[in-house]
């Protein structure tokens, strides 16, 4: 039985694009691996078995360095935040709110102001130095024109970056730029909401040119779901929060900064008012995810362990479910 590793470079339904030594296969994965709860996504490194023709079946998941559940991609190195200058017009919010799921996900950072040719250089260079502020340096692009983009790819570097931001804001266009041959779908803004339309359907990898080891994950646009975190991890979310309490102490260890006496965090600093207005939003408390294990045996006599999932649990995230599991298994 032959037998390789590879990288899935897209799932589409059942089915796994897979990429091994420059081969791509079309694969379905193991039905033993449903049954653990073991998802495959974009990004995953698979060993790929009963290899026929360009057909393949998924027999194992790799261990991933990182792992991001909306949208699903594992061993993903950065994420690219993409923010228009116009059309649509920036807001602060949205930016903001995108930016701290990013840093809850644990992996560098990069944001990119594009459409830069729609705008004045003041213009561009005024959300650059407020971004600064924020805690982020940025690159100012033009998928149009080509401004910028050999600075943007400079910082890009090798590893898998997930391209993020709202619909509309270019994220298709640049790869169009970088890729010319995918001719991927881009619309126009829509007429009445004036925000960008969905293009993109589903996470898949694409190679960067003169790279073997440098890949763009494009995803749908949305907007991002409620925060499933504690109060102390969104405020480790904001880089402002993150430096100063690097030079200061709160007096309280639990401190949430909000009205505790003596708290080094509350001032007049722009993204205050984000941090409290989502601290008040998160769930009151983020219950464990817990499953129990049996062992099933197969014709062939050999064990093997299954997950059996509480229902009331199933839409919990698979990520934490390993986690609880192996801790179990140590």
């Amino acid at each position: 039985m032959s037998q390789t590793v590879g990288t899935v470079f897209a799932v589409q339904a059942n089915f796994y694009r897979v990429v091994c030594a420059g081969r791509e296969l079309l694969c379905t994965r193991r039905a033993n691996l449903k049954k653990m709860g073991q998802i495959v996504c974009v990004g995953d490194r698979t060993v790929v078995e009963e290899i026929y023709g360009d057909r393949g079946v998924i027999s194992a998941v790799l261990p991933r360095l990182s792992y991001l559940e909306r949208p699903a991609i594992a061993n993903l190195n950065r994420i690219l935040l993409v923010c228009a200058l116009c059309e649509p017009d920036p807001d602060p919010w949205q930016i903001s709110r995108f930016l701290v799921h990013a840093e809850l996900a644990g992996v560098e950072i990069l944001v990119g102001l594009s459409k830069a040719d729609l705008v004045s250089s003041a213009y561009s260079q005024a959300w650059s130095d407020r971004l600064r502020t924020w805690g982020y340096d940025s690159c100012i692009f033009s998928s149009r024109t080509g401004e910028g983009i050999t600075e943007l790819l400079g910082k890009i570097g090798d590893g898998i970056t997930l391209l993020t931001g709202q619909s509309g804001v270019g994220k298709s266009s640049l790869i169009n730029y970088l890729l010319p041959h995918l001719h991927l779908s881009t619309q126009s803004l829509s007429p009445k909401a004036k925000t960008g339309r969905h293009t993109t359907r589903h996470v898949q990898l694409f190679p960067l040119p003169n790279s073997i080891s440098a890949y763009l994950a494009d995803s749908p646009g949305f907007l991002q779901p409620q925060f499933q975190t504690t109060p102390t991890e969104l405020a480790r979310a904001f880089p402002e929060i993150r430096h100063r309490l690097q030079t200061a102490t709160c007096e309280f260890a639990d401190c949430q900064h909000q009205q505790e006496p003596n708290c080094v965090v509350r001032g007049d600093w722009e993204r205050y008012a984000h941090y409290l207005t989502w601290l008040k939003e998160l769930p009151a408390k983020v219950p464990p995810l817990t499953a129990t294990t049996k062992i099933n045996a197969n014709k062939r006599g050999k064990q093997r362990r299954e997950i059996l999932l509480p229902k009331q649990q199933r839409q919990m995230s698979r990520r934490r479910l390993h986690q609880s599991t192996s801790h179990e298994a140590d």
